[in-house]
């Protein structure tokens, strides 16, 4: 059971980038993905899940209408599309998987990659 997540860089305040989670060794299609991210000094931050089952999609109030998360069970990959980046969007990135529905609780995960790097510089 591996969680890779990448896209990870820096980019200037307005731009986008898009993360990707690929999963392997496990039934994807049976985990909600989810995505927390930890900035320096800070706790880690629930951003965005999406459901296993009916792919139900769910955000934080900090990012609601800037960032989109989606899936492709068939590819074993899911994405988080962040736009109009802020600088207080720097954080390291991290994808995880859970069969709970608690999916704002980073505990509820029981799976994580390895977090990838997101900069924006203002």
């Amino acid at each position: 059971v591996q969680l890779q997540a990448s896209g990870g860089g820096l980019v200037q305040a307005g731009g986008s980038l898009k993360l990707s989670c690929a999963i392997s060794g496990f039934g994807f299609q049976h985990y909600a993905i989810g995505w927390f991210r930890q900035a320096p000094g800070k706790d880690r931050e629930w951003v965005s899940s999406i459901a296993a089952n009916d792919g139900g999609t769910y955000y934080a109030d900090s990012v609601k209408g800037q960032f989109t998360i989606s899936r492709n069970s068939a590819k074993d990959t899911g994405w988080l599309q962040m736009d109009g980046l802020k600088p207080e969007d720097t954080a390291i990135y991290y994808c995880g998987a859970t069969f709970l529905e608690q999916y704002s609780d980073y505990t509820s995960y029981d799976y994580w990659g390895q977090g990838t790097q997101v900069t924006v510089s203002s």
